[in-house]
Parts: C-alpha cells; sequence; structure tokens
C-alpha cells in the first residue's frame, strides 16, 4: 500500500498564503517559509494598530479642537470644562468636524462654554 502524501491539502494551503503575501517585497512573496513568517507579523501588526488606531484619531479630533479653539481665544482644557459645564454633551468626533468644516457654529460653541466659566 503507497503512503498518504497529502499534496493536494498541502498545495491549497500554501496557494492560500501565497495569495494572502502577493506584494510583498523579495522573497516574502515567493517563497511559502519567507511569506508564512511575514503573514504571522502582518497579522500581529494589524492586531495591534485596530487599537492604535483609535487613539491616533483621538490626537487628530484634539488637535483641531484646539487649534480652533485658540483662534476662538479659549485653550482646549478649559473650552471642554466649559461645554460640560454649559451641559452641552458632544463628543470630539463631533466636536474636530464642526471646527474643521464649520467656524461659525464652533465660534458660537466656544462663547458658550466662555460664559459656562465664568
Amino acid at each position: 500500500m503507497p503512503r498518504v502524501k497529502g499534496g493536494i491539502v498541502t498545495r491549497k494551503r500554501r496557494k492560500k498564503v501565497m495569495k494572502l503575501a502577493k506584494g510583498y517585497r523579495g522573497a516574502k512573496h515567493m517563497q511559502f517559509k519567507a511569506a508564512s513568517t511575514q503573514l504571522f507579523v502582518s497579522y500581529k501588526y494589524a492586531f495591534r494598530d485596530r487599537r492604535r488606531r483609535k487613539s491616533e484619531f483621538r490626537k487628530l479630533w484634539i488637535a483641531r479642537i484646539n487649534a480652533a479653539a485658540r483662534q476662538n481665544d479659549i485653550s482646549y482644557s478649559k473650552l471642554m470644562h466649559g461645554l460640560k459645564l454649559a451641559g452641552v454633551d458632544m463628543n470630539r468626533k463631533m466636536l474636530a468636524d464642526i471646527a474643521y468644516n464649520d467656524s461659525k457654529t464652533f465660534a458660537q460653541l466656544a462663547e458658550t462654554a466662555k460664559k459656562a466659566l465664568n
């Protein structure tokens, strides 16, 4: 009785890895061992960066709000505290969008925060 080599299963698994490794540089898109190692690292980066992306966006929103706030003569921290005191419940994503796209509305929000602080 001949031995079982599992050629079809192995080829299918390797083709799947090589398809995912398309576009990698050097041996990483041609050799199975290099490709599978790189895929493992790539998945690690993807997992980590899905979480990191959230903090990156928060940093961007804070930078945009701060820039717009300072144009309206108030610091970021005072603006956020003033809005909280005034009862304006708006997240940083929405505030950043308003600061970026609608400066008049943001100026009104800044005035609301200033009044609440005084």
